[in-house]
């Protein structure tokens, strides 16, 4: 199996496979709610949605979203001709009707009928003292993006200061002003800390953790808990339509920052938790060019 082979065949997955521990939160809180109710009326239509989805091969949101690969690689490893293999692969998937063409290239605003640009599909490359390669992939719904955010501490209008209470407030406001946009229940992932742009990277890269697992950090844990049950005691509910099923999981990472910055950065998610991954041994990895 060629790695453009292993890319299509990840992407199919994601778009179209929600992952197992998604589905049973998901059925999980739908028999939370009030059977015969708005919200369990909701999960229950998402989760039709998943089993046809899966049943059908086809891509279980309209959005098939933005494509954010992860690549942990030994080190020496010639990447180009995997990126060139992503990019192929993307084509061939949007080809097969696993991606709808929604790239948009600007200023002109045309529609890129391959989802290829300069910037798309989003690519990170880390090299290790490690014998095999992991692909970790995002499809990223626009919907949810838009109700991504990021706060600068302090921030007056939230009386929240420069501590883990202050970022808890920052993360109810973030699931508050979200309300059902975004295609609730959604994920949080967080970074606390960085700078604006690795705090986007490090929140969105939260997104790919189990729903299962917990900060390896006490203190971020305990803070992942706590933001899930108030979450849920907000009342939003599904798609915003009330309920007891707000959000699926809060997902915290924390990064070394400036002295005179702190910023919480939130990468909202929808339900449709589309990441896939993928490992395969060096000696399918193509020998570095000399």
């Amino acid at each position: 199996m060629s790695w453009q082979d292993h890319f299509t065949d990840l992407i199919r997955r994601a778009a179209t496979d929600l992952p197992a521990d998604v589905e049973q939160a998901l059925r999980r809180q739908a028999a939370a709610e009030i059977p015969g109710g708005r919200a369990a009326f909701a999960l229950d239509t998402i989760l039709e949605n998943v089993a046809l989805a899966r049943r059908k091969e086809v891509p279980m949101c309209q959005d098939t979203g933005t494509l954010t690969f992860w690549l942990d690689l030994p080190r020496g490893t010639d990447a180009l001709p995997l990126l060139e293999d992503i990019r192929r692969s993307v084509a061939n998937a949007t080809e097969r009707g696993w991606l709808r063409q929604n790239t948009i290239a600007e200023p002109e605003g045309r529609s890129l009928p391959d989802n290829l640009s300069a910037q798309h599909p989003v690519v990170h490359l880390r090299f290790a003292e490690r014998d095999d390669v992991r692909v970790r992939l995002l499809l990223k719904g626009g919907g949810c993006e838009n109700m991504s955010r990021q706060y600068s501490l302090p921030e007056t209008a939230l009386n929240a200061g420069r501590d883990l209470e202050g970022v808890w407030r920052c993360l109810l406001d973030a699931v508050w002003q979200a309300q059902g946009n975004g295609c609730a229940p959604g994920i949080l992932g967080v970074c606390i800390g960085g700078d604006r742009a690795t705090g986007y990277e490090l929140a969105k890269e939260q997104l790919l953790r189990p729903l299962g697992d917990s900060a390896p950090d006490p203190a971020l844990a305990q803070l992942e808990r706590r933001t899930f049950e108030a979450a849920q005691s907000l009342g939003i509910g599904p798609m915003g339509l009330a309920g007891r099923t707000t959000l699926l999981g809060v997902k915290i990472a924390a990064a070394s920052r400036l002295p005179a910055s702190y910023f919480v950065t939130v990468a909202y998610l929808c339900w449709a938790a589309r990441r896939a991954e993928l490992q395969a041994p060096l000696r399918q990895v193509p020998a570095p060019r000399t």
